[in-house]
C-alpha cells in the first residue's frame, strides 16, 4: 500500500506540514521566551541604573538600612513588575556577606530561597544578572554596599507567564497542527490524484505499447508539465510505431532477399548449430533446413575456419565442391540476438564460372589452331617459292599462289568472324534495319547456290507455302544467316544428296524459313553444343572442308537480335533440319531529316 506513489505523496505532505508547523511552534515559544527574558533585563536595568544604586549605597548605612531600602523597593514595585497579588515576581534583600534572606516582599518564598549563581556572584560584589533559557526562573541579583553595612537586592522571577503564555501558544500550534494535518489530507489526496491518474494512464498505455497495441491515444487534460509529458508520449508511440513499421519492413525486405537471392546463406552459431539456411544454400549443398544440424553436417569435409579477426578484409573464403557443383564460400563472424558470436557463410555457386573459362581457354585454342593451319601453309608455300625461283613450273607457280591466296582469305574469314562476334558480345554491332521483302532474299540466295549445287549432283529445292509478307530487319544480317544455314546443310551433305529448302508465314506476324538435308546428321549428345563457338562434331572433316566452327554462333546471335529463335533437330546418319522463326513487325525508329532510312540497332 504505502509503495503507491499516491501514498507517497500523502506521507510526504502530511510529514511536510507537521514539520513546517513544529517549526513554526518552536520559534514562536522561543521568540516568547527571548522576549520575556529581554523584557525582564530592560525592566532591571531601566530600574537598577547607577544614581538608584547609589541611593541604595547611602540607606545600607542606616541602623534601618533593609527597612529603608525595603521602603525604595517597594515604591518600585510598578518598575519593577512585581505583582503582590500573584507572586509571580518578588524582590528579596539578602545579606551581602553570606546572601541570607533578611525581607523582602514574600516572606514565605524568602524562607526557602535558594542561593543561585547570581546571588553568589552579589557576594563576590558583581552583579549577577545571567538568565538561562533551560532555568524555571528569571533573577537578578545586585549588590548594595555602605561604609559598614552590605546587601544584596535580589529580583527572582517564576516565569509563570512565559510558563503561561508558552501553553497557550503550543496549544494553538497543536490545534493548528491538527487543522493543517486534516487541510493537507485533504489538499494531498486531491493533488496525489491529480498527479497519479496522468500516470496511471500513461502507465495502462505503455502496457498496451508493449503488447504491441499502438491505436489508443492519450488525451491531453492540461497545458502543465502532465500534459507536456502526455503529448510527448503519445508523440513516442507514434514515432515507435513507425519505427517498429519500419523494421518490420527492412525484416521482410531481408527475408525476401534471403529468399530469393541467387548466392546460399547459412548462418551458424559459435557452437556450430545451424541457424539459418536459404533456399539457394538449400539446393547448392544438396541439404534441407534442419535446426538440428550442425556445420560438420552441413559442411562434411570443409574444417571450421579459425582466426576470423585476425584477417585483413575481415572474412575468409574457401573453395568447396560438392555433389558436382563448384562452389567458392566466404565466412565472416557475426553478432546473434542472445548477444554471442556466430558465423555467417556465404555461398556463391561457380560452376558455371569454371565451365565459361574453361570455354574461353578452348576458344583461345581453337582460334590459335584455325589461325596455325593457313599461317603454316603459307609459309610453307611461300617458302617453296622463295627458295625455287624461276624453277618451279608456272602451273605449280600458280597453283602455289592460289592456295596462299585461298588460306588468306581464309583466315579472312576467321578475322571477319571474330570480330563480328566480338561487336554482338559488347553490343556494338550495327544492325541497319529497313523493310524488305524476304521472299526476294531467299530466292535471291538459292538462286546463287543453285548452280554450285547443281555441279555436285544435290537436289537442291525452294518451296514457298505462301505469300511472305515484308519485314523490317538487317537485310545483309538475315542474309548471312540464311546463306549460313544453307552453305551448313550442303558442306554436309554427300553428293548427290537432297537439300530442301521451304519457307512461310506464322501467326503473331511471324515468319519461317526451314532448311532440311539427308545428309550426315548430327550425335544427339552434341546437338546443345553446337553453337558454342569453334564447336564441330567432326572436326577432322570440318577442317578439311574449310569451316571454323562460328558459322552457327553468329547466326543465333543475329537472329536473337532479330528477336528470333533458331533450332536445329537432327539424327545421326539421316539428316538435319534446321528451323529459323523472326517477326515481321519490329519497330522502325523516328528518323530525323538528316538520317538515313537506315539506322544501328542495338539488343535490349
Amino acid at each position: 500500500m504505502f509503495r503507491s506513489l499516491h501514498m507517497k505523496l500523502v506521507i510526504i505532505l502530511v510529514l511536510l506540514i507537521m514539520s513546517v508547523m513544529l517549526v513554526v511552534g518552536t520559534f514562536l515559544i522561543s521568540s516568547v521566551t527571548s522576549y520575556n527574558i529581554d523584557d525582564f533585563r530592560q525592566q532591571m536595568s531601566s530600574v537598577f541604573k547607577t544614581g538608584f544604586i547609589k541611593a541604595l549605597n547611602e540607606k545600607a548605612d542606616q541602623p534601618d538600612g533593609a527597612e529603608q531600602i525595603k521602603d525604595v523597593l517597594m515604591a518600585y514595585s510598578g518598575s519593577l513588575g512585581i505583582d503582590s497579588y500573584r507572586s509571580y515576581r518578588n524582590f528579596y534583600i539578602l545579606d551581602g556577606k553570606t546572601g541570607d534572606y533578611i525581607d523582602g516582599s514574600n516572606k514565605a518564598l524568602g524562607q526557602t530561597l535558594e542561593k543561585t549563581p547570581n546571588i553568589l556572584a552579589a557576594v563576590a560584589g558583581k552583579v549577577g544578572d545571567k538568565i538561562s533559557f533551560i532555568d524555571s526562573y528569571m533573577d537578578v541579583a545586585v549588590p548594595v554596599r555602605g561604609n559598614s553595612k552590605s546587601y544584596i537586592i535580589y529580583i527572582k522571577d517564576s516565569k509563570q507567564d512565559l510558563k503561561d503564555l508558552t501553553s497557550m501558544l503550543l496549544a494553538i500550534t497543536l490545534q493548528a497542527m491538527l487543522f493543517g494535518l486534516i487541510v493537507a489530507v485533504l489538499l494531498s489526496f486531491f493533488l496525489s490524484k491529480t498527479m497519479t491518474t496522468p500516470i496511471e494512464e500513461l502507465t495502462k498505455s505503455a502496457a498496451l505499447i508493449a503488447s504491441g497495441d499502438f491505436e489508443k491515444k492519450l488525451e491531453v487534460h492540461s497545458t502543465d508539465e502532465i500534459g507536456i509529458l502526455t503529448s510527448t508520449f503519445n508523440d513516442m508511440a507514434q514515432v515507435l510505431k513507425d519505427t517498429l513499421e519500419e523494421v518490420e519492413g527492412e525484416k521482410n525486405k531481408l527475408n525476401t532477399l534471403f529468399l530469393h537471392m541467387a548466392d546460399g546463406v547459412a548462418a551458424f552459431t559459435k557452437e556450430g548449430r545451424l541457424l539459418h539456411m536459404n533456399p539457394a544454400a538449400q539446393k547448392m549443398l544438396g541439404t534441407e533446413f534442419d535446426e538440428n544440424l550442425t556445420y560438420k553436417q552441413v559442411f562434411c569435409d570443409l574444417k571450421v575456419p579459425a582466426d576470423l579477426d585476425a584477417a585483413e578484409k575481415g572474412y575468409l573464403e574457401s573453395d568447396y565442391r560438392k555433389n558436382g557443383r563448384y562452389l567458392k564460400i566466404f565466412f565472416a563472424p557475426f553478432g546473434i540476438p542472445d548477444g554471442g558470436e556466430g558465423l555467417m557463410a556465404v555461398i556463391h555457386d561457380i560452376t558455371e564460372q569454371r565451365r565459361l573459362d574453361e570455354a574461353q581457354r578452348e576458344f583461345v585454342a581453337n582460334v590459335s589452331h584455325e589461325l596455325r593451319t593457313p599461317l603454316t601453309n603459307i609459309k610453307s608455300y611461300t617458302e617453296t617459292l622463295l627458295e625455287n625461283p624461276g624453277d618451279i613450273p608456272p602451273d605449280t607457280e600458280t597453283k602455289f599462289l592460289s592456295v596462299i591466296s585461298g588460306e588468306a582469305d581464309r583466315m579472312m574469314r576467321i578475322v571477319k568472324d571474330l570480330l563480328t562476334l566480338s561487336r554482338l558480345d559488347y553490343a556494338r554491332l550495327d544492325l541497319r534495319f529497313s523493310p524488305f521483302s524476304l521472299k526476294v532474299l531467299i530466292q535471291n540466295v538459292y538462286n546463287a547456290m543453285l548452280l554450285e549445287a547443281s555441279k555436285n549432283g544435290y537436289i537442291f529445292t525452294l518451296d514457298f507455302q505462301d505469300n511472305l509478307p515484308d519485314m523490317v530487319g538487317d537485310r545483309e544480317r538475315i542474309e548471312q544467316v540464311i546463306v549460313n544455314i544453307i552453305s551448313n546443310a550442303l558442306k554436309y551433305t554427300p553428293v548427290g544428296g537432297t537439300v530442301a529448302v521451304s519457307a512461310g508465314s506464322l501467326k503473331e506476324n511471324k515468319v519461317f524459313l526451314k532448311v532440311k538435308d539427308n545428309g550426315i546428321g548430327i550425335p544427339k549428345e552434341d546437338i546443345p553444343r553446337l553453337f558454342e563457338r569453334f564447336y564441330r562434331v567432326d572436326k577432322a572433316r570440318s577442317r578439311e572442308r574449310g569451316g571454323t566452327g562460328l558459322g552457327l554462333a553468329i547466326a543465333k546471335e543475329i537472329v536473337e537480335y532479330h528477336k528470333g529463335r533458331i533450332v536445329i533437330e537432327s539424327e545421326l546418319d539421316r539428316g538435319t533440319e534446321v528451323t529459323v522463326t523472326l517477326p515481321t513487325n519490329l519497330p522502325l525508329p523516328q528518323l530525323d531529316d538528316n538520317q538515313q532510312d537506315s539506322f544501328p540497332v542495338k539488343p535490349e
